[in-house]
């Protein structure tokens, strides 16, 4: 009880150190004498993994000052710390158990949080060691961003290979649009992946194809006076639309304003989005499409104005190499997760098992006219069906 009592009082002290350093108190003068009003350290807990502070501050302090002075807690404690609060009362949170600075991808340790999820998303560790994966289905429509080299891509890749691997060819299918035409060409010719293109004109019927889908899906769910296609009697595979650097597409007006329908109601057609970047770009996630993005993996950017665009402030803070910052719609705090490193090559074998055999081609699929008879949609484009 007493040693308990002593690591207590000397935990407090650190933090007392941090609001010192930081100036993080309001001044009063009384007569002759004047000084400094510090935060209330109301609770210390001490835990195998986590020493965890509650504090109030005095009547009078900015709350944004503690915001802003995080510097000083990281360093009295480290760079693993987790600071909440509002406007009279914080929680930080220390660390104490180590986080690998790389996690390499293997699906099979993330199987009990992928299980019972209809579209698992696997995210990796977070700071506290646990493993994280949400179900998209319930938090439609992913964000991803950062600069080059700090694991955005690889992030992509152990998602969509996860998908793969968890759902068969009937329950889903993935279009995918690579505008660097570097990323998806691994995924040719596996079963879920419907087509793969790499400029504006390959993608305009592809879309044009997913908004009459939409529409299909849409009168379904009317003439069956259901909310959802998981409750249709016959079930419809989940679609996925991934769109790599999709910053590149800003002056396809055409292109952007379907990408944004399908962010408006996809989520209940199980037609969900999957996006890309490298520099956040403030005209393009503007309005409803930034808005319907429910879920963001904020990586290492350049400053704090592009992690403000992304919606994760800090991870300009980030120290890159996979680590990036989740947030998840309904969550008012971010995540410090470190994301899972799947190499290239380790991806092609992985994916090998699920493409067709190299002597049996993929049929071609047609892409039918829309209502108004637009030639594009003849196109037929290479479907890997």
């Amino acid at each position: 009880m007493i040693s308990s009592w002593l690591h207590k009082q000397k935990a407090k002290r650190f933090l007392q150190h941090a609001f010192k350093m930081g100036e993080m108190g309001i001044t009063y003068s009384y007569g002759n004498t004047s000084g400094k009003i510090y935060p209330k350290i109301q609770a210390v807990t001490l835990k195998k993994e986590t020493l965890e502070y509650v504090f109030t501050l005095p009547t009078g302090m900015d709350p944004k000052l503690i915001t802003k002075q995080q510097f000083c807690f990281r360093q009295v404690f480290g760079e693993r710390i987790e600071l909440k609060g509002d406007v009279k009362k914080f929680t930080l949170t220390v660390y104490v158990s180590s986080v690998p600075s790389m996690v390499r991808y293997d699906k099979e340790q993330f199987q009990e949080q992928m299980e019972n999820k209809r579209l698992p998303i696997v995210c990796g560790l977070d700071m506290k060691g646990k493993k994280v994966a949400y179900d998209m289905l319930k938090y439609p429509h992913l964000l991803i961003a950062g600069e080059t080299g700090t694991g955005k891509s690889t992030q992509l890749r152990s998602i969509l290979t996860s998908l793969i691997s968890t759902l068969p060819p009937e329950r889903l299918e993935l279009y995918l649009c690579d505008m660097k035409r570097s990323e998806f060409h691994i995924f040719r010719n596996v079963k879920q992946v419907k087509a793969v293109a790499v400029n504006p004109t390959d993608m305009l019927p592809m879309l044009e194809y997913l908004q009459q889908e939409l529409n299909r899906r849409g009168d379904l769910l009317d003439a069956h006076e259901l909310a959802h296609i998981d409750d249709l009697p016959e079930p419809l595979p989940y679609i996925v639309l991934c769109i790599d650097e999709v910053a590149r597409l800003k002056k396809e007006r055409v292109i952007m304003d379907m990408i944004e329908e399908i962010s408006a109601v996809g989520r209940a057609l199980g037609i969900l989005l999957i996006l890309s970047m490298q520099r956040p770009d403030a005209n393009l996630l503007d309005g409803a499409l930034k808005n319907n993005l429910t879920v963001r993996m904020g990586f290492k950017c350049a400053d704090l104005i592009n992690s403000k665009i992304i919606g994760t402030p800090g991870s300009e803070k980030l120290p890159g190499d996979g680590r990036m910052l989740l947030k998840l719609d309904g969550v008012d705090n971010l995540r410090e997760i470190q994301a899972p490193f799947l190499p290239l090559e380790k991806a092609k074998i992985i994916l090998e098992r699920y493409k067709y055999p190299t002597n049996k081609k993929p049929a071609e699929r047609k892409y039918e006219p829309n209502n108004n008879g637009s030639n594009i949609i003849d196109a037929i484009f290479e479907v890997l069906d």
